[in-house]
């Protein structure tokens, strides 16, 4: 008899972990932190549901931290198996993971440096950067397309997603006492048609139990073009005289936003003004989005064998170290700041919107989703104050969320998706979503006439 456990993810959009077991065997598909309301961050620091050192695999669908991040935590708690993932997957997770970790050791200190955490002078965090160094060493690669018996009766198989570089689909075909497998696909992040730099979702394979992602499952993204808004905003915030600063995620959202901006240069749709990369992870990570050719569509391959950097406008910097971040402060007038992280949870981009939030010529892009409890979730719903380094931070810079960013394929999109389905699933779960969203996708589905089901947080389901 196998089983899946909804330990994260469900309900909600954040914390993505699916325990799958049969034969006395345990595989997590996805090992994330949870991200937004406090209630849902506070799952972080809670012992695992199942003690570490009984799961016999980790499989890792991207190297996004609400997929990968609490791989540390379950190394430091006992875990000693193997991590699959995909090559460009685990060059990310290098990067990601110990940046995590060194995020979460800087806000314990901070925290206790000013006292603004009920635990100072004694916070700790959540984990350190040892830990991250434990899970890289359990990382092991997987190439799309290729099948391998990852434990005794489960074997795991990966199909392009779409999402970020190296994301992928997970399909977990587990041996049943039956004599006939269980497959099971993890859909994972599924990304955008036409989007920049990635290829399409690949259609998916075909499966006896779907789970599916249903971040905007009650939405359609706008028509308007990701490159057609951002000229609008950066003409507007230029004729202001203001910088345009740009929470967004050091992996994916960044080197889409850096495409698009060489590309509107090259045009002559928008000015070449100075463009920072403060985030030493996404400094780090942009030449791997370059390398990993594997993952590239035919535009990026294109530009590439044409000598172009596809990823590098005209004026563009990377500021690695702490002195070059706060000098970024004396810069006046149109200058374009893409920082970390997306939704304005942690890192330097808080440091960025400290500063520049109360300027009213300022300009804040919003260019992914944005967690319900996260910062970036209030200024996109139009806070007049956001709490930051405990005090509140007066907001008179606009605001400006462009939905046409989001690497998440939209209602529509994920409907394309899923019409490549070989055949109905037995049975489809839908997960990543909130409580609407989730609503709106197993409609959409139970209206295919397919059985579909939203599982609660911790639900465990027998899948024959």
């Amino acid at each position: 008899m196998a089983s899946i456990r909804f330990l994260g993810a469900a309900g909600t959009v954040t914390g993505s972990r699916f325990l799958v077991e049969a034969a006395g065997r345990r595989v997590l598909v996805d090992a994330g932190l949870f991200q937004g309301l406090k209630e849902y961050r506070l799952r972080n620091w809670a012992p695992f549901p199942v003690p570490a050192g009984t799961i016999d695999a980790v499989v890792l669908t991207h190297a996004h931290i609400d997929h990968s991040g609490a791989l540390p935590l379950l190394c430091r708690s006992g875990f000693q198996g193997p991590a699959y993932c995909t090559p460009a997957t685990a060059d990310l997770a290098r990067i990601m993971l110990p940046d995590s970790a060194k995020l979460h050791e800087e806000e314990a200190r901070y925290a206790n440096a000013k006292g603004y955490s009920r635990h100072a002078p004694r916070a700790l965090p959540l984990y350190e950067a040892a830990d991250a160094a434990a899970a890289i060493e359990r990382l092991r690669t997987l190439r799309y397309g290729k099948a391998r018996e990852i434990v005794p009766g489960f074997t795991l198989s990966y199909t392009r997603a779409g999402h970020i570089l190296g994301s992928a689909s997970a399909l977990l075909t587990v041996g049943a006492t039956s004599g006939e497998p269980l497959r099971i696909l993890f859909s994972g992040d599924l990304g955008r048609y036409g989007a920049p730099i990635l290829p399409d979702p690949e259609s998916p394979p075909e499966c006896d139990f779907l789970v599916l992602e249903s971040t905007y499952g009650d939405r359609a993204h706008p028509p308007d073009r990701a490159a057609d808004a951002l000229q609008r905003e950066i003409l507007a915030a230029v004729a202001r005289g203001g910088a345009i600063l740009v929470p967004a995620f050091a992996i994916g959202r960044t080197q889409e936003v850096l495409f698009l901006l060489r590309q509107l240069e090259q045009e002559g749709r928008i000015p070449i003004l100075p463009i920072f990369v403060d985030s030493p992870m996404a400094s780090d990570a942009t030449p791997v989005y370059r390398a990993h050719r594997e993952d590239h569509d035919l535009e990026m391959d294109a530009l590439l064998d044409r000598g172009v950097e596809p990823l590098s406008p005209a004026r563009l910097r990377f500021t690695r170290t702490v002195d070059q971040s706060k000098a970024i402060n004396q810069v006046h007038g149109p200058c374009i700041i893409i920082s970390a992280s997306g939704m304005a949870t942690g890192g330097r981009v808080l440091h960025h919107l400290e500063r520049r939030l109360p300027e009213p010529s300022t300009t804040i892009l919003l260019v992914g989703f944005q967690a319900i409890g996260t910062r970036g979730w209030s200024l996109q719903n139009g806070a007049a104050t956001v709490r930051m380094h405990g005090k509140d931070v007066p907001v008179r810079a606009r605001v400006v969320a462009l939905p046409g960013f989001s690497a998440h394929g939209d209602k529509d999109e994920v409907a394309r998706w899923l019409e490549g389905t070989p055949r109905p699933p037995r049975r489809t779960f839908c997960v990543h979503g909130e409580a609407a969203a989730l609503a709106a996708q197993a409609e959409r589905i139970a209206a295919r006439g397919w059985e579909v089901h939203v599982p609660a947080h911790l639900e465990s389901v027998e899948l024959g």
